[in-house]
C-alpha cells in the first residue's frame, strides 16, 4: 500500500501523486493531531525493510488513519486489515522459529533463509548458537537489566547478612586474640569493615547505581541518541557490543572466581589451617582455629572460610562486571556521537550533551563507591598489622594524634604478619580509577566538541569537583596506615564525596532518565 500511495494526495485524475517514502510517511504520522509524541524515522524505515517484528498496535492505528485519509469508517477497516496482517506475520514467525528448533528440519530452513550458504558453514552456525547459550556477557547483562535486576543488590545484602549470622553460630563474630608479642586484638568477623560495611551497604548501593545507569542507557538515552544520528551511519547495536565483550567477561570470571577467590582461599586459609601454621599471614577470624580450637573447629573454619570466599568470588565478579558495563556504555556513547558528524544542527543538541553529562555523573558515583570499598580493605589490612586492640580505637587514636602530639597507632607496627587485602585492594583501585579516568577524559572531549563556546563553562566546575573528589579518595587510599593523622584527611574526603554524591540532580544539570 505504501508503494501504491494509499492515502497520499490525489492529482486531478484521482491518482496518488506518488509513493510513500519513510520520510514522507513519518512526517504524515507525526502531523496527526491525536499523535502527541510523533514517530521516530528509524521506526518507519524498519517497516520498509525486512521487518520481522511487525508494527505495534499504536502505530497500526496511525497508519490506518493515513491509509483511510482520516475517514473514521475507512480508518477502522484499515486498522482491522492491518491488525490481521500483523497477526499473520507473528504466526509465520512463530512457525519459523519452531521449525528451526527442530533438528530434522534445520537444514531445510537454513537453506531457505540463506540459500548461498554452503554446508561447510552450517556447523559453525550451530556452534555459534551453542556458544550463545553459555555467553557470560549476555547472562551477566540479564542479571543487571532483567525484570528482577534490582534483586541483585538485595541478594548481595542477604548473603552478607547470612554470613554474619553464621559467624554468630560459630562464635567467631567477636574474638579478642591475645598475642605473645603484643596486646590483645579484636579480630572478629563482624569487626572487619571489608566484610561487613562493604557487603551490607556500599556494594549493594554500587550495584543499584550501575543497574540504573545501564537501564537508562538501554531504554532511554541510547534511543534518544539514535534519533539524532545520521541514518547512513553504520549502526552497531547494543547487543552486538555486549556480545563482542564476551572474552572480557570470561577473563573477569576466571580472575575473580578462580584466582582472586579460589586460589586466595587455598593459599591464605586452607593450607595454613591444614598445616596448623599461619605462616606469614596475619591472624584473623579465618585462621583463629589454629590457636583457639575451642572457639571453632578446624573443619568448621575450613567450611566457613570456603563459603565466605565463594561469596566473595560472586560479588567480585558482579562488581567488575559493573565496571565493564560502564566502560561499554561510555564507548557506545562516543560511537553514537560520531553519527552526528556532518549534522551541525544535531551536533549542538542539548539533549546529547545532557546525556553525556548524566553518564559521567553516574560513572563518578559508581567510582566513588568502588574506591571507598578499596579504602575499607586497606583499613582492615593496616589494622591487622598494627598493635592496636581494636579498629575503632586505632582510628580514634590516629584522629587525635595531631592534637595530642603523640605518635599515632598506625605508625607502631608489630610483626603481626602480612594482610593480602593490601595487594588485592591496590589492583581493584587501578581498575576503578582507570574506568573513571578514561570516561572523564573521553566524554569530556566529546562534550567540549558538542558544546557551544558560551556553554562550555557550565560543565567546567562540576567536572573539576568530580575529578578532585576521586583524586582525594585515591590519596586517602595511599595514606591509610602510612601517614599519622590520615583519619582526618579520610573524614574530610568522605564528607566532600558524600556531598557531591548526594547533590540534587538539578545542581549537576542532569536530565531525568527520559532525557526530557
Amino acid at each position: 500500500m505504501a508503494a501504491a500511495g494509499a492515502g497520499r494526495p490525489a492529482d486531478k485524475d484521482g491518482f496518488p501523486v506518488g509513493q510513500w517514502t519513510p520520510e514522507l510517511l513519518a512526517d504524515a504520522i507525526s502531523k496527526i493531531d491525536a499523535n502527541c509524541n510523533g514517530i521516530d524515522l528509524r521506526t518507519v524505515q524498519h517497516w520498509f525493510q525486512e521487518n520481522d517484528k511487525g508494527i505495534s498496535a499504536d502505530n497500526i492505528r496511525w497508519l490506518a488513519r493515513i491509509f483511510g485519509c482520516g475517514d473514521p469508517e475507512a480508518s477502522n477497516l484499515w486498522q482491522v486489515e492491518l491488525s490481521l496482517a500483523n497477526r499473520r506475520l507473528a504466526a509465520e514467525r512463530k512457525k519459523r522459529k519452531s521449525s528451526i528448533s527442530s533438528q530434522s528440519s534445520y537444514t531445510d530452513v537454513l537453506q531457505q533463509v540463506r540459500p548461498d550458504q554452503s554446508r561447510a558453514g552450517e556447523p559453525s552456525t550451530v556452534a555459534e548458537r551453542k556458544r550463545a547459550r553459555v555467553n557470560p556477557a549476555r547472562q551477566t547483562e540479564a542479571l543487571f537489566t532483567g525484570e528482577s535486576s534490582m534483586a541483585l543488590p538485595l541478594v548481595v545484602f542477604i548473603g552478607a547478612s547470612a554470613l554474619g549470622l553464621i559467624s554468630f553460630t560459630l562464635n567467631i563474630h567477636s574474638i579478642v586474640f591475645a598475642t605473645e608479642i603484643g596486646p590483645s586484638k579484636q579480630i572478629g568477623f563482624l569487626w572487619a569493615p571489608n566484610w561487613t560495611i562493604t557487603f551490607l551497604t556500599v556494594l549493594p548501593l554500587f550495584l543499584a547505581l550501575v543497574i540504573d545507569v545501564l537501564r537508562c542507557w538501554k531504554e532511554e538515552w541510547r534511543i534518544r541518541m539514535e534519533e539524532f544520528s545520521d541514518p547512513t551511519f553504520p549502526a552497531v547495536s547494543w547487543d552486538q557490543r555486549v556480545t563482542a565483550a564476551s572474552y572480557t567477561f570470561w577473563a573477569t570470571l576466571v580472575v575473580t572466581v578462580i584466582i582472586a577467590s579460589g586460589y586466595n582461599w587455598v593459599a591464605t586459609h586452607l593450607i595454613p589451617l591444614l598445616n596448623g601454621d599461619p605462616g606469614n599471614w596475619a591472624v584473623d577470624w579465618g585462621r583463629i582455629a589454629i590457636f583457639r580450637p575451642d572457639l571453632i573447629s578446624l573443619y568448621g573454619a575450613i567450611l566457613f572460610t570456603g563459603l565466605v570466599f565463594l561469596y566473595n568470588g560472586f560479588t567480585a565478579y558482579v562488581f567488575f562486571s559493573g565496571l565493564i558495563f560502564l566502560h561499554l556504555i561510555k564507548h557506545d556513547y562516543v560511537y553514537l556521537v560520531k553519527g552526528l558528524v556532518g549534522r551541525p544542527k544535531e551536533a549542538s543538541n542539548p539533549v546529547v550533551e545532557h546525556i553525556g553529562f548524566s553518564l559521567i555523573t553516574g560513572i563518578f558515583r559508581c567510582a566513588s563507591l568502588g574506591i571507598f570499598i578499596t579504602i575499607l580493605m586497606k583499613l582492615q589490612s593496616s589494622y591487622l598489622q598494627s598493635n592496636s586492640t581494636d579498629i575503632v580505637g586505632w582510628l580514634a587514636a590516629d584522629f587525635l594524634s595531631p592534637f595530642s602530639g603523640e605518635d599515632s597507632a598506625e605508625s607502631e607496627y608489630s610483626s603481626f604478619g602480612t594482610a593480602p587485602g593490601s595487594y588485592y585492594s591496590f589492583f581493584c583501585l587501578l581498575a576503578i580509577t582507570g574506568t573513571f579516568a578514561n570516561a572523564s577524559f573521553v566524554i569530556g572531549r566529546v562534550l567540549e566538541r558538542l558544546s557551544k563556546l558560551h556553554s562550555r563553562s557550565r560543565y567546567l566546575l562540576p567536572w573539576v569537583l568530580m575529578n578532585g573528589s576521586v583524586a582525594l579518595l585515591v590519596a586517602c587510599y595511599f595514606l591509610t596506615g602510612v601517614l599519622p593523622g590520615f583519619t582526618i584527611f579520610l573524614l574530610f574526603s568522605m564528607l566532600f564525596s558524600a556531598y557531591l554524591f548526594a547533590m540534587p540532580v538539578s545542581a549537576w544539570r542532569r536530565t531525568p532518565c527520559k532525557g526530557k
